[in-house]
């Protein structure tokens, strides 16, 4: 049986006091979850604090992921630089996602390798005609696809998503879901997503966990 990717006992998230306890879950390679529930019970928090961005109050997340881009994250906000270019963003998670050496120990070209795999993440998000446009320039939902490349780019093990869905039509929506499920299934990735629309985290997701299932204190602004 696989190793899980990501293994969370009792956890309890929160800033001066609790949102969320007793929170338990277990991903596995190749696995897509997303966590759902009403606005305000905390699952920002949790998603946040699983990517190491705000300490836990207690309980215990063990990753098996390299120490060194082993975890992507796609924020609310997405977190992208604004006047720098479509290639620019995504070469910020290429830089995780290539390696100085190949298996041999030989020295490769490090630059050229990523340069390929810029453009290859690029083009499966369908934004190669836009790769020199500063991120200022794009639409909403085309930001949120230039995110998910440059996560992508960072060849993670685990990636953690915050809403990045939203913005996108249908169409759009759609396209990244059979991307992103076939890029977790492919690579024996984990996934953990929240997601406010329940018709697109069924659509993604291999399981969901309501949020509202466990302990919460619904004081959360999100």
């Amino acid at each position: 049986m696989a190793k899980p990717i990501v293994r969370i006992k009792n956890l309890c998230v929160g800033y001066n006091s609790p949102l969320v306890s007793g929170f338990n879950l277990e991903i596995k390679p190749g696995e897509i979850v997303a966590i759902v529930g009403i606005s305000g019970l905390g699952k920002t928090t949790l998603l946040r604090t699983i990517a190491g961005l705000i300490p836990k109050l207690s309980g215990k997340i063990i990753g098996n992921v390299r120490r060194r881009g082993g975890i992507g994250y796609i924020p609310q906000r997405l977190g992208l630089v604004r006047h720098a270019s479509v290639y620019h963003n995504v070469e910020l998670g290429a830089r995780c996602g290539i390696k100085v050496n190949d298996e041999s120990g030989n020295i490769l070209n490090w630059s050229s390798r990523k340069s390929v795999l810029i453009h290859e993440t690029v083009k499966l998000v369908g934004l190669t005609e836009k790769i020199n446009e500063p991120i200022r320039r794009l639409s909403g939902g085309q930001q949120r696809r230039v995110a998910t490349a440059r996560t992508i780019a960072q060849s993670p093990e685990l990636i953690l998503a915050d809403e990045f869905l939203s913005e996108l039509d249908k169409e759009n929506a759609d396209s990244i879901i059979r991307l992103m499920r076939d890029y977790v299934k492919n690579n024996n990735t984990a996934m953990l997503l929240v997601e406010h629309h329940l018709d697109r985290a069924n659509q993604i997701a291999d399981r969901i966990v309501d949020l509202g299932d466990f302990e919460v204190s619904l004081n959360e602004e999100e």
